[in-house]
């Protein structure tokens, strides 16, 4: 998976990797949800990766995934922040995959 980061999703994100302890994960949620299929994508700040994340390479940030949930996403993605809202959103070039993308920093969204 290579993940864009629009200029504004750059600006949301890149106060909270500045002090370089934390890392960014791409998340397939699947809390509550009953069934992985269900999940829902996140993004979760992590101070390190866990023996099952992978580092993907996405435009400007690197960061981890879970490979069993690639799956569910298509090759090339987008992450737009639209301040307006306060919200983050994913797709892809077929499809939108939320406007409401959870951005979790250590147990809270932003």
């Amino acid at each position: 998976m290579h993940i864009i980061f629009s200029k504004a999703a750059i600006e949301r994100i890149t106060p909270y990797l500045d002090n370089r302890e934390l890392k960014l994960k791409f998340l397939h949620d699947t809390e509550g949800c009953g069934c992985v299929v269900s999940g829902v994508p996140a993004l979760q700040l992590i101070n390190e990766p866990t023996v099952d994340d992978r580092l993907g390479q996405g435009e400007p940030f690197a960061y981890y995934y879970e490979p069993r949930h690639e799956i569910y996403y298509e090759p090339q993605m987008k992450i737009d922040y639209n301040a307006e809202t306060g919200s983050f959103s994913l797709k892809s070039d077929s499809q939108i995959y939320t406007h409401h993308l959870r951005f979790l920093t250590k147990g809270s969204a932003a």
